[in-house]
């Protein structure tokens, strides 16, 4: 069935102001360019035009449809559950406390991130890693649960990760981001395009999961997305107004602490970094929490309504606005570069709908107590 695309793009003027506060004999980025675009992937979006496919099964009948997938509805289900939860990620403790979110010195002003205030968040677990396809796989094979792009039959596909064959089928691109393709049978097995899967990249990161497939996969796990403050203050690992999660230096002493793009966006990747594409989950240092890939790998969902409006009072345990059209992801992905998408600060901010997949979009759980 054929379904119509109708994706825009904005431009973003980009004015960076380094925090001036780095750490002592570290040297903070140069500033980018002026001038620079967005890499696109905020605006993946599935259009409200698009002609309606008959879902497999009914993921909607209620208010809260991932409570079809939680723990205790299937815990009926096949005995082999006792070992899937063996593969669930580990947790860590994020004890509570008072930071400032956001920055006064935006890097990109029109995704709000600031102004800078003053937000206190309860303590809570988190998962150290993001999650993995064999984890997702289990949650799949213990509740049958069918993603949304699985039933729309199509998400979007970096067009450098897709081969040759795959490319000379598509004929729609991404206006002013050409390198966006929707692609029929891409999804969580088929990561990049039709013709891959998943088989050796099991400890990857789970990608083409919207955000009601995370909330799914959550509620089975007895867990739930992280709030945009709860996410920001895990980020940042205990360091007060730093770029990163380890500071003000992309790459201290020459190496690498993130899976990012190196080279010319979004022509060539000289992959310094290792990696092409994602990288396996912990296979850069941890933050200050012991949380690994808050930046760069996989982009992640939050729980909050997107708004680029804040109150600058002081704030507890803020859950963003009640209602909106678009969730807030954070961290950016192997595809950020800094001429192109300059969002894998702790403080960058970005959004798409819920329904929206990509092949650099993921998530991670957090609890009020660990499982």
């Amino acid at each position: 069935m054929v379904r119509c695309f109708a994706l825009f793009f904005v431009a973003a003027c980009v004015n960076e102001v380094l925090c001036s506060q780095g750490s002592v004999g570290a040297q903070s980025e140069p500033a980018a360019p002026q001038g620079a675009a967005s890499c696109g992937c905020e605006k993946l979006k599935r259009a409200a035009a698009v002609e309606p496919v008959e879902p497999v099964e009914d993921r909607t009948a209620s208010a809260h449809p991932a409570d079809k997938y939680s723990r205790s509805a299937n815990e009926r289900l096949p005995e082999a559950q006792g070992d899937e939860e063996k593969i669930q990620s580990q947790m860590v403790v994020i004890t509570g406390g008072e930071f400032l979110m956001g920055t006064d010195d935006p890097a990109i002003p029109a995704d709000g991130e600031g102004p800078q205030r003053l937000v206190h968040v309860d303590s809570f677990f988190m998962d150290i890693q993001e999650v993995t396809n064999q984890q997702f796989q289990s949650f799949v094979n213990i509740t049958g649960y069918i993603t949304e792009a699985e039933t729309f039959g199509d998400s979007f596909v970096f067009e450098g990760i897709l081969s040759e064959s795959v490319k000379n089928q598509i004929t729609q691109a991404v206006a002013a981001a050409p390198w966006w393709l929707p692609v029929k049978g891409a999804n969580w097995r088929h990561p990049n395009g039709p013709d891959s899967n998943i088989t050796d990249g099991l400890d990857h990161p789970v990608l083409h999961v919207s955000w009601a497939d995370a909330v799914a996969y959550c509620s089975w796990a007895n867990k739930r997305l992280p709030t945009e403050a709860e996410w920001e203050y895990a980020c940042r690992g205990g360091l007060k107004d730093r770029l990163y999660p380890w500071g003000n230096n992309l790459n201290p002493k020459g190496q690498h602490y993130a899976n990012l793009w190196q080279g010319d966006f979004p022509n060539h990747n000289s992959a310094e970094d290792g990696y092409v594409k994602t990288s396996p989950v912990m296979s850069f240092p941890a933050n200050g929490f012991g949380l690994h890939d808050m930046v760069g790998n996989a982009w992640e969902w939050t729980s909050d309504w997107w708004t680029v409006h804040h109150t600058t009072e002081q704030q507890h345990n803020p859950t963003g606005p009640p209602s909106g059209t678009d969730k807030v992801k954070k961290g950016g992905s192997y595809m950020c570069h800094k001429s192109y998408c300059y969002r894998y600060r702790c403080a960058a901010r970005s959004q798409n709908t819920p329904d929206s997949a990509a092949s650099n979009l993921g998530f991670r759980c957090v609890s009020q107590g660990q499982r």
